[in-house]
This record gives structure tokens, sequence and C-alpha cells, in this order.
């Protein structure tokens, strides 16, 4: 009769831990995940925070979370933490074991590898009783949001022409004399206003001579960046190494821009992650608001065309844009593109391109999820 009732008590207790645990185990179970930063440049660390508390009596011997979390992310190595990797995404595991009213917070050191709107919606909570008996999984819907701007190219190494956006804040291409900038002295020519006479240089040279202005630009830069890799390209892009180049430079000339005080905007054929069917265009404007703005858009920007960028360029040109330093980013020209550029030219603007070889791409592809 012992051994009857011994087997007999430890079913019955296998089975009420079980039932017990059924219903009431998961009741006090709180899950949360975040980033210690909205935002980060390519090749920078970033924290993933995980928190889990049981706020109830009954204890969860083990609780198994997974998610699937893009291949830019890329974890340091760590205990308690199984990670599978794949081309795309990689299977995130993090196991643990919680006592009644605990709280466990486990802090994840990742390097962002790629550009990209990383978004974490979603992930599964298996748990289950000590022996076994009962186990269940739950769908977490998470909403959590890291950006990865484009890592800022190195302009000195580029041959780019001397304008304004370079740093000539004097530019001798609008016919606008500015009365406050005066750069020197020079002959008097008829039909010059006496008010504009230099006396102490009339002085020293014994004849007329009036003060010499200077022209001046409008400080106003438009980015212009093409998606495409050739000129036969539908939608699909075959090179994006050549695409990342693109908005590592388009970034970088942007943050100069800005950092001396113009305003600058940024176009592209690409279109972003939430708006599948608009090319993007952004008006130009100044201060750290539009940089930070600008960097957003360029995280979510996802390698795919959505007009051709001959087009782009026409819809700018019938804009009646002038008095702009517009910055062409492509691997090629074509002759469609030809014509709205010399459009934009005759319209006043200054248009210089920018092309993007191969050999100084990137090696590696972006990551919008």
């Amino acid at each position: 009769m012992g051994i009857h009732w011994f087997i007999l008590t430890a079913l019955i207790i296998v089975v009420t831990q079980g039932l017990v645990f059924r219903y009431w185990g998961q009741k006090g179970l709180k899950y949360e995940r975040f980033f210690g930063t909205q935002a980060c440049f390519e090749g920078e660390e970033v924290e993933l925070v995980e928190r889990i508390a049981n706020r109830n009596w009954v204890p969860v011997p083990w609780l198994r979370l997974e998610s699937l979390i893009h291949a830019g992310l890329k974890f340091q190595n760590q205990s308690n933490l199984d990670i599978s990797d794949g081309t795309m995404f990689q299977n995130h595991k993090s196991l643990f074991s919680l006592m009644p009213f605990t709280q466990i917070t486990r802090r994840h050191r990742i390097v962002c590898k790629k550009r990209g709107c990383y978004r974490l919606n979603t992930a599964s909570m298996t748990c289950g009783d000590l022996l076994g008996v009962y186990r269940n999984t739950i769908k977490l819907a998470l909403n959590v949001e890291l950006l990865v701007y484009p890592k800022l190219a190195d302009l000195d190494v580029l041959s780019l022409p001397s304008h304004s956006w370079q740093g000539d804040i004097s530019v001798r291409r609008w016919i606008v004399e500015d009365p406050f900038m005066i750069s020197g002295a020079r002959e008097y020519r008829y039909g010059d206003p006496l008010k504009g006479v230099n006396w102490k240089a009339t002085a020293r040279s014994g004849s007329l001579q009036v003060h010499q202005l200077d022209y001046t630009a409008d400080h106003r830069l438009m980015i212009l960046l093409n998606v495409e890799d050739h000129a036969k390209m539908w939608s699909q892009v075959n090179d994006e190494e050549l695409f990342e180049q693109g908005i590592s430079y388009a970034a970088a000339i942007a943050a100069q821009a800005i950092d001396q005080g113009m305003e600058t905007g940024f176009g592209t054929n690409a279109h972003l992650i939430d708006l599948p069917r608009d090319p993007v265009y952004i008006e130009a404007r100044n201060g750290p608001a539009q940089m930070t703005f600008l960097l957003e858009t360029m995280a979510k920007l996802v390698a795919g065309r959505r007009i051709p960028f001959d087009d782009l360029l026409q819809e700018v040109a019938e804009q009646g844009a002038t008095n702009l330093d517009i910055v062409v980013i492509s691997a090629y020209m074509s002759e469609k593109m030809i014509q709205p550029i010399e459009q934009l030219r005759r319209s006043g603007n200054a248009v210089e391109l920018l092309m993007l070889n191969k050999e100084s791409a990137p090696k590696e592809e972006a990551g919008v999820v």
C-alpha cells in the first residue's frame, strides 16, 4: 500500500502544481523591451534593455523569450543568450527564471552594423511549470524602434566643386552685388553712384576709386540622390552598395552645409519604409532640427525606385526653383537627365554632379526592415 500512496500523492502534486501554474502562473508576468537611445550612427554601439517582472505569488520555473532581429544589429557575446544567425534575420532567445514578486533586467550590447530603421514589433513568450505538465506560448505586441543614421562620408577624399556649400561664403555666381560685402577697391566707372566712392583709396592712388562689392549666394542647397544603379533599372536595385555610398555622401554634405548655416534640402527617387508610393522631397531649411529630420529620413530609406530619376529632376525644374546650389548624386548620367539639369541651370541654379563609383562603395548592404 505504501508505494501506491506514494505514486498517488506524487501524481496529485504534479497535477496540482500544473493546474496552479496554468491558472495563476502567467497572470502577473510583465515584459518590456527598449533601446537605450532612439537613434545612433552606423558603427556605433547601443544598449537593448529587457525587463521582465513576476508580480504574482506563483514562481515561474522557466520562461523563454524569442524574437527575430535584423542581422544589421550585431549582439556582443553574453551569457543566457542564444542567437541563431540568418541571412537577413537572427533568432534572439533569452531564458529567465522568476521567483514571486521579482524583476529581472538584462542589458545587451549591440553594434549597429548597417543603416536602417529597425523595429521590434513582436516577440513570443513561452513558460511552463517545473515538471513540464503545462506550458504556454504568448505572442507579445511591442513597439520598439531604433533609427541607425548613415555613416558620414569623408568629403576630403572627394573632388567636389568649390561652391558656397563647401565654405565659400562669397560666391561669384549670382549677378547680385551685396552692398554690405566689400572686398576691395576699383577705379570709378561711368554709372557708379557717388556714395560708393572709396575716399581713402582715392587719396592713395590719385584717381577716383569706388568700393568693390562682392557677390553673395543666398545659401540654399538641394541634394538629389538617384537610387538607380543603371539607366535601364526598374524598381529593384541590383547594387545596394552604390546606394549606401550615395546616402553616406548626401548625409555628409548636408551636415557640412547646415553646420555653415545654409538652408539644406534633400530629394530622392527612392521611398521611405512607411510611404512606399511616394518619392522623397524635403524643402531646404536650416538648423539642428532640419539635420535631424534629414538623418531620420535617410535612415528610413528603402533601396527601391519609386519614379525614374529624370522624372524627379523634371519635377524639381518645373517647381520654378532658382538661386539653388544643387548637388546630383548618381551612379550614371543619361540623356533624359541632361535636359532637366540644363533647365535648372537656365533658371539660375548651379548644378554639380557627384558620380558614384563601385571602388569606393562600402562593402555591406543596408538594413531597412
